[in-house]
């Protein structure tokens, strides 16, 4: 599986304008129902998953990074918005450090085994030092397809 498989320019937020997690969240949550990756109608109710899941352990990893994500039935396709924080999110991270990037994944209820893909995808690529840091330097939506495009293609 390829990030882009289920990462669309639509759904990257070169510059996220939340400073708060939880805003962040109802930020990437709103860019994939403009993208057309989640009904409208579902849009509180995911947002109110992933703060859920988040409550209960923090999906920020370190290095800067965070991977929110959740399963729900009225998801059909699995989808992930890209967020950049130009000045980092508190994510409660493990490593304690702000949040830079945002991988917020979707992913339908009755499909665990592409969610386990589309996380393994997301994770080897972030644990990438030369990814983390493109993805962090980009300013727009070409930087981050761009980059994403090298790392389906194994060139980063």
């Amino acid at each position: 599986m390829k990030l882009q498989d289920f990462i669309t320019a639509e759904t990257i937020v070169p510059q996220l304008v939340a400073t708060e997690r939880d805003d962040v969240i109802s930020e990437l949550v709103d860019a994939l129902v403009a993208g057309g990756a989640a009904p409208k109608n579902l849009r509180n109710t995911l947002i109110q998953e992933i703060i859920d899941r988040e409550k209960k352990g923090s999906t920020g990893f370190g290095k800067g990074v965070a991977v929110p994500h959740v399963k729900h039935e009225k998801i059909k396709k699995i989808a992930a918005a890209v967020g950049i924080s130009p000045s980092g999110v508190d994510f409660n991270a493990l490593d304690k450090n702000p949040v830079y990037s945002v991988v917020l994944l979707l992913s339908p209820k009755d499909k665990p085994d592409e969610h386990l893909q589309a996380m393994e995808t997301v994770f080897s690529n972030l644990q990438k030092d030369m990814f983390r840091r493109f993805l962090r330097q980009a300013t727009d939506v070409q930087a981050v397809t761009d980059l994403l495009e090298e790392a389906d293609s194994q060139q980063l």
